[in-house]
């Protein structure tokens, strides 16, 4: 969450997040061990790797971000693109159930749960 809506209404925040992102990100966790999300909590620079508020410097409003549909996480056990790949030979494996669009060669796993037909999109 952003520090700014988490600062506002605390655990409620989870609230704004699509439940498919939610159950995905547990799942990742499940299957690759630590990842790291927003980190400002801790003293990182992270905050906008989930939902994004027009208060957001990357804040686009037909991003999946906006509508909390979309995870930038970051492992440390794997590289995003062992992620993606694992991804592609295992498209049907539970972990990747609502996952339908994936951001290619970037450094974090960026992946969405956009309302489509789950059709793995992959984009540049």
């Amino acid at each position: 969450m952003p520090r700014k809506l988490y600062n506002e209404y605390g655990e409620r925040c989870w609230e704004f997040l699509d439940d498919r992102l939610c159950i995905t990100l547990d799942r990742l966790r499940e299957r690759y061990g630590k990842m790291q999300m927003n980190n400002y909590f801790w003293g990182g620079d992270d905050e906008w790797r989930g939902l994004r508020t027009p208060d957001s410097p990357h804040f686009s409003q037909t991003s999946q971000h906006t509508f909390g549909r979309a995870g930038d996480p970051i492992f440390q056990e794997v590289t995003a693109e062992q992620v993606r790949q694992d991804l592609r030979e295992n498209p049907d494996d539970e972990c990747f159930e609502f996952i339908t669009s994936v951001e290619l060669g970037v450094e974090w796993f960026h992946f969405d749960t956009r309302n489509c037909d789950r059709i793995k999109t992959y984009y540049p």
